[in-house]
This record gives structure tokens, sequence and C-alpha cells, in this order.
């Protein structure tokens, strides 16, 4: 991900669950807000209800490649946090990133 660097303190993770906007699809919950860097970055979650550590594993990897293809479309300059929902761990990537794509279409409208 040549343009996203990751998310990683938890009190980032907490100002944009507070204050960011946010969508939701059956595969994935999507949560935003401007940054002031030239970069995005990205965190994603994935929950102990999801299953176990091989399946929540599956789910990140899907999202991460599904974002990583979504990529070159996105501007700079967000921090956008990826929460795995149920349906996400048997889902195929084509899914998640037609879902995703839709989800992140904030970032090619806003200003």
């Amino acid at each position: 991900m040549k343009c996203t660097i990751p998310l990683t303190e938890n009190h980032l993770f907490r100002r944009l669950y507070h204050q960011g906007k946010s969508k939701v699809s059956p595969w994935v919950a999507v949560y935003w807000r401007k940054n002031r860097l030239s970069q995005n970055r990205l965190g994603i979650t994935t929950s102990k209800k999801l299953g176990g550590a091989v399946q929540r594993n599956r789910a990140r990897r899907v999202i991460k490649e599904a974002y990583r293809l979504l990529e070159p479309e996105l501007k700079p300059g967000f921090d956008i946090v990826v929460v795995a929902r149920q349906r996400a761990v048997t889902a195929k990537m084509q899914q998640v990133k037609k879902s995703l794509s839709g989800l992140l279409e904030f970032a090619r409208r806003e200003v």
C-alpha cells in the first residue's frame, strides 16, 4: 500500500468511532475522518465474536487486499477504520471489494 500507513494507536481508533463519519454494509463497517497528513491511515479491526484466530486473520487479509486494490482511486488525507462483520469471515474478496468500494465513495467525492 503505497499511500497508506497503519493506524495503530488506540486513541486514534476511539476518536474515529466518536467523531468520524460511518457507513455500514453486511460485510464491513467503515469509519473515516480527515487528517492533516498527505497519506491515508488505515486500521482494521476484527472482534472475537467472528471466530477463532484463523477466521479473524482471514477476514483481515481479505479486507486488506480489497483496500489495496481500491487505494489508487482514493484521495489522500483520511484516517480510515474498517471493522469486519460476521459475513466477512466467509465472504469472497470480490464481495468485500465491491462493498468497500461503495463505502469508500466518500474519498472520491470529498474535497
